[in-house]
C-alpha cells in the first residue's frame, strides 16, 4: 500500500490541504453572513454563486490547461483562491460574496480537476482502485477536519478567514516542488442532456435531486443551524455529523445495490433521506443533540445518491461511453446545484429556518415517487451486465479516467434499453 500511494502523497497532500480550507469557508461564510443579517435568500445567492462558478471551471478549466499548462494554471487559481477568504473579510457585503464565492467555486473546480489529472498520469488498471479509495477517504476526512476549524475562533473575527487562506496557499507548495511530469490535457467528453436521459431517466433524476437537495445543504444548513439558535461548535457538530454519515454508508449502500436492482436501493435511499429531513424539522425545537443525530442520518441517506445514480447510469450504458456520461452527470448536478440554494433561501424567507428540510424533503419525495414510475416502466438490468459501485464524494468532481471502472474495456454485451 505504501509503494502505491508514495508517488502521489504530494498530490494528496494538496487535496487535503484545499478541501480543508474549501470546507471551513463552506460553513464559516453562511454562518457569518447570517450574523450579518444577510437574509435567507441572500445566503442561498451566494451558495449558487459558488456553484455557477464550479460548473464555469469543470468547462473552462480544460481549454485553460490547453493554453497554459497544468503548473501555470494551478499556481494562478491557487493564487486567486487564496486571496479570496482575505477580501471576505475585508468587504462584508452581499453583492461583493456572491461574486468571491463565484470566484472560489471556479478555482476550486480548475485545482480539483487538475490534481485529479496528475493522479489519473500515476494510476494504473493495478493500483487504481487503491489511489481512488484513499482519494475518496481524503475528501471525506478533510471535509470533517474543515467543519472543526470552526472551533479554532469566532466567525466574527479575521482569524478564521486567514486561516481558510493560509490552508489553500498551502496546497500550492506539494504540487510544486512534486517531480510528477505534467499530465496529458484534460478531455471533456459528455453527451447531450437529450441522450443521457435515454441512457438512465433515473440516474439523471438521480443525481439532479442531489444537486438541488445537497446544493441547498452545503449552501444554506450553517446558516439554518445558526438561526434555529446552535452555538458555533454545535454547528460544526452538525456539518461534521452529516458528513461522516455520508461516509460511512458509502460502502453499505454499495454492496446493497451491487446484489440487487440498483433503482431499489435508490428507492430505499431517498425515502430514507426525505424521512431524515423531516426529523430535522421535527426536532428543529428539541435539544441540539437530537439535531446533530438528525444530520447524520440525512448523511446517512442522502450523500451516497451520488454514487448510487452515477453506478445505475452506467449499467445502462455501453462501457465505452463511460467518461461521456460522467461528464454529462456531472454538469446535470452542478446545475441542481445551482438552484438549489436559491430555492433553500426562498424556503427559509418563506417559511423560516425550517423550510429547508421541508424543500430536500419534498426533492427526495419526488425522487422516490419518480424512480418507482420507471421501475414500472423497465425491467432491471442483468446482474451480469450490471458494473461494480464505487464511492464518490460529492464534495468535489471526479474525473472519469480516475474511476477504476473506466480500466474496464473489455467488449461490453449488449445493453437494454433506458430503465
Amino acid at each position: 500500500m505504501v509503494a502505491t500511494l508514495a508517488p502521489v502523497g504530494a498530490l494528496l497532500l494538496s487535496v487535503a490541504l484545499l478541501l480543508t480550507g474549501n470546507g471551513l469557508q463552506g460553513t464559516l461564510l453562511p454562518v457569518r453572513a447570517n450574523l450579518e443579517n444577510f437574509g435567507a435568500l441572500s445566503i442561498g445567492v451566494m451558495g449558487s454563486a459558488y456553484y455557477v462558478g464550479f460548473v464555469a471551471g469543470c468547462v473552462l478549466t480544460p481549454k485553460l490547461i490547453r493554453r497554459v499548462g497544468h503548473i501555470r494554471l494551478f499556481t494562478a487559481m491557487v493564487a486567486v483562491a487564496s486571496v479570496v477568504p482575505l477580501l471576505h473579510a475585508i468587504l462584508v457585503g452581499a453583492p461583493g460574496w456572491w461574486l468571491l464565492r463565484g470566484m472560489t467555486g471556479l478555482c476550486m473546480a480548475g485545482l480539483y480537476l487538475i490534481i485529479e489529472s496528475w493522479l489519473n498520469e500515476r494510476a494504473s488498471p493495478e493500483n487504481r482502485g487503491m489511489i481512488f479509495t484513499t482519494y475518496t477517504t481524503v475528501n471525506f476526512s478533510v471535509i470533517t477536519l474543515g467543519q472543526m476549524l470552526m472551533l479554532a475562533d469566532d466567525p466574527l473575527r479575521f482569524h478564521l478567514f486567514s486561516l481558510a487562506s493560509i490552508l489553500v496557499s498551502l496546497a500550492a507548495v506539494p504540487v510544486a516542488l512534486t517531480r510528477s511530469p505534467q499530465p496529458a490535457p484534460i478531455s471533456s467528453a459528455r453527451l447531450s442532456l437529450r441522450s443521457l436521459y435515454r441512457v438512465s431517466p433515473v440516474g439523471v433524476a438521480g443525481v439532479l435531486t442531489v444537486g438541488l437537495a445537497n446544493g441547498a445543504f452545503w449552501g444554506m444548513a450553517p446558516a439554518f443551524a445558526s438561526q434555529m439558535g446552535l452555538t458555533v461548535p454545535q454547528i460544526a457538530w452538525f456539518m461534521s455529523a452529516t458528513v461522516i454519515g455520508g461516509a460511512l454508508s458509502q460502502w453499505p449502500f454499495g454492496r446493497l445495490s451491487d446484489r440487487m436492482d440498483r433503482r431499489k436501493t435508490i428507492l430505499i435511499a431517498c425515502g430514507l433521506a426525505c424521512s431524515a429531513a423531516l426529523l430535522l424539522i421535527f426536532t428543529g425545537f428539541a435539544m441540539p443533540p437530537l439535531m446533530i443525530g438528525a444530520a447524520f442520518l440525512f448523511g446517512v441517506f442522502s450523500f451516497p445518491l451520488y454514487a448510487l445514480s452515477a453506478a445505475h447510469a452506467n449499467d445502462m450504458a455501453k462501457d465505452v461511453d463511460f467518461v461521456a456520461i460522467a461528464g454529462g452527470l456531472l454538469l446535470i448536478n452542478g446545475a441542481g446545484s445551482v438552484v438549489g440554494p436559491m430555492i433553500g433561501g426562498i424556503a427559509m424567507d418563506r417559511f423560516g429556518p425550517l423550510g429547508l428540510f421541508g424543500f430536500t424533503a419534498f426533492v427526495h419525495a419526488a425522487m422516490t415517487v419518480f424512480t418507482l414510475h420507471r421501475m414500472r416502466q423497465r425491467a432491471a438490468p442483468p446482474q451480469e451486465q450490471k458494473t461494480d459501485f464505487v464511492p464518490m464524494p460529492s464534495t468535489a468532481p471526479v474525473r472519469a479516467d480516475l474511476d477504476p471502472r473506466s480500466d474496464e474495456t473489455a467488449s461490453p454485451p449488449e445493453r437494454s434499453a433506458a430503465a
